[in-house]
């Protein structure tokens, strides 16, 4: 009876390995590998050596989290040996990196932007997100965004709301970092952080000059690569003068988008219009006019396919 059970599981496992070596990618295909053959990586770093290849666990554990991709000659004959190390056949591994994805990028992670070309106060933003630990990279991209701004009857922003659908793009994410930018004179410390469904709210920061707050929404579970997580957040904000526009920036490219702005009746704009800037301070482009519509009194938009930069709505008060 083991000598079954132990038959079936190896089948399962090189079944596994074997779609993993035909479908990669090749952070996937490596790990997948390294579990079936129960080889540590210290042990595979080993057996390089001896192989006269001096590769660091760290970059072999980069590799396999899809954090970073093979690209140099010494890289890629490393990866030549690690098919033998691993009993693959010739080019299992190889063979995932013939088209390799453009610099900065990992296969499951798109082309991004850092966060000092789309915030105007980007240093006290990396201040906060220093004091949570948080990486410009925090591991996740947007499969699907959708967002309500509200808008009060003094014309404050009253508060907003998101639900998120994220895509993480390397293994042991565990938690989004939400920004929330208030209007002049705003006040971060009275502002309040809401976490919905599937999320609970970790540590704030603040920072008052630049009205910037930020916060840690905690997920039960790691994601790894490849996994999606749906939750929900919002800020209840009301501390500002007149708002007359919200934008939204976007590190990485793909997924959708859909922004909602709401008004109370008493007080509508007479004009609303998208716009999208490819950087802070930068001139607004593909600006287009939007109307006031239902009993809600709101405007919108849908970006099909979000790319790296800024989109928002602005509006004019008579």
């Amino acid at each position: 009876m083991t000598r079954i059970s132990t038959g079936v599981a190896g089948s399962g496992l090189e079944a596994e390995l074997a779609r993993a070596l035909r479908s990669g990618p090749f952070h996937l295909a490596l790990r997948t590998a390294l579990s079936v053959r129960g080889l540590a990586l210290h042990r595979v770093q080993h057996r390089l050596a001896q192989r006269g290849v001096k590769v660091g666990v760290t970059t072999l554990s980069y590799w396999q989290q899809g954090v970073r991709r093979p690209r140099r000659p010494e890289s890629l004959r490393a990866v030549r040996l690690l098919e033998d190390v691993l009993d693959l056949p010739e080019r299992a591994l190889t063979g995932l990196l013939a088209d390799p994805a453009p610099a900065g990028t990992t296969p499951d992670r798109p082309a991004a932007r850092s966060y000092r070309s789309l915030v105007e106060e980007s240093r006290a933003l990396e201040r906060l997100l220093a004091e949570l630990e948080s990486p410009e990279d925090g591991g996740l991209h947007t499969v699907c965004h959708l967002e309500r701004v509200s808008i009060g009857a003094g014309r404050e922003m009253r508060a907003r709301d998101s639900h998120h659908v994220v895509r993480a793009h390397r293994d042991g994410v565990d938690r989004y970092v939400a920004i929330h930018h208030g209007d002049e004179g705003c006040d971060p410390g009275r502002m309040t952080v809401r976490a919905g469904e599937n999320c609970r709210l970790g540590r704030v920061r603040w920072h008052a000059a630049a009205g910037v707050i930020v916060a840690e929404l905690l997920f039960d579970a790691r994601l790894r690569a490849g996994d999606t997580h749906v939750f929900g957040y919002g800020f209840d904000d009301g501390t500002g003068g007149p708002s007359g526009e919200y934008v939204r920036g976007f590190s990485f490219a793909g997924g959708q988008y859909v922004l909602r702005v709401r008004f109370d009746e008493a007080a509508l704009p007479v004009r609303c219009r998208r716009f999208s800037r490819s950087a802070a301070g930068a001139p607004r482009s593909g600006q287009q006019e939007l109307t006031l519509a239902g009993r809600h009194r709101e405007v919108h938009l849908v970006e099909q396919g979000i790319r790296p930069g800024i989109v928002g709505i602005a509006w004019d008060w008579s």
